[in-house]
C-alpha cells in the first residue's frame, strides 16, 4: 500500500528523476480522489489553500519551469494582478479540467527531459529577488526542484484532505489501487472471463 519509487534502470538518471516527479504528482492527485469540485474548493484550515487550488498551482508551476528551461513563455502568464488566481479553480474551470491540463504538462515535461542533450545543460533563473542574479541551473536541478515543489504541496494536500473527510494518504493509496484493479478487470472482461 505504501508507494515507493523503484529505480528501473540505475543507468537511466532521467528516468529515475522523472519517476520521483511522478510519484509526487500521484500524491497530490490522490488527495483529490472521489471529491466534487465543491469539496476541492473548500478551505479546511485557517489558511487560504484548497485542494483544487493546490492542483492548479502545481500544474501551472511545472509548466512554467519546464517552459523556462526551454526559453519559452508559460502557457498561463502570471503577474501580481492575477497571481491569486493560480491558487483557485475559477468558475469556468474544474478539477477534471485541471487534471487533464496537468497530464498534458507532465507529458511535455517527459518529452522535454528525454530530448534534452544532457542533464548538465543549463538555463537562467528568472530575475527575482529570491534568486541570486545571473544564475544558471541544470536540467537535473529543474527535476529536483519539481520534486521539491510538488512534494511540498502534496504534503499540504494530505493535511487538507484529512481535515476535509478524515481520509489519509494511506487510505487514498488503497482506494486508488482498488480503483485501478477494478478498471483493469473491467478492461479484461472481468475476473472470470469465459472463453
Amino acid at each position: 500500500m505504501v508507494t515507493h519509487v523503484i529505480e528501473k534502470d540505475p543507468s537511466d538518471e532521467r528516468g529515475t528523476l522523472l519517476a520521483f516527479v511522478e510519484a509526487q504528482r500521484g500524491g497530490l492527485r490522490r488527495a483529490l480522489l472521489g471529491l466534487t469540485d465543491e469539496q476541492a474548493a473548500r478551505r479546511t484550515t485557517a489558511g487560504e489553500l484548497t485542494l483544487g487550488g493546490l492542483l492548479k498551482h502545481v500544474a501551472e508551476t511545472e509548466d512554467t519551469w519546464v517552459r523556462r528551461a526551454q526559453g519559452i513563455a508559460p502557457e498561463i502568464p502570471r503577474d501580481p494582478s492575477n497571481w491569486g488566481d493560480s491558487f483557485r479553480i475559477l468558475e469556468d474551470e474544474s478539477v477534471a479540467g485541471m487534471l487533464a491540463y496537468w497530464d498534458r504538462v507532465a507529458a511535455d515535461t517527459e518529452r522535454f527531459i528525454r530530448a534534452v542533450p544532457s542533464l548538465d545543460d543549463t538555463f537562467p533563473l528568472p530575475d527575482a529577488p529570491w534568486f541570486p542574479p545571473s544564475t544558471r541551473v541544470s536540467m537535473r536541478w529543474l527535476l529536483a526542484h519539481l520534486v521539491e515543489e510538488i512534494a511540498r504541496h502534496a504534503g499540504h494536500a494530505d493535511i487538507i484532505r484529512e481535515s476535509l473527510d478524515g481520509k489519509t494518504a494511506f487510505t487514498l493509496v488503497a482506494e486508488a489501487e482498488a480503483e485501478a484493479e477494478a478498471e483493469a478487470e473491467a478492461g479484461a472482461g472481468g475476473p472470470e472471463r469465459a472463453e
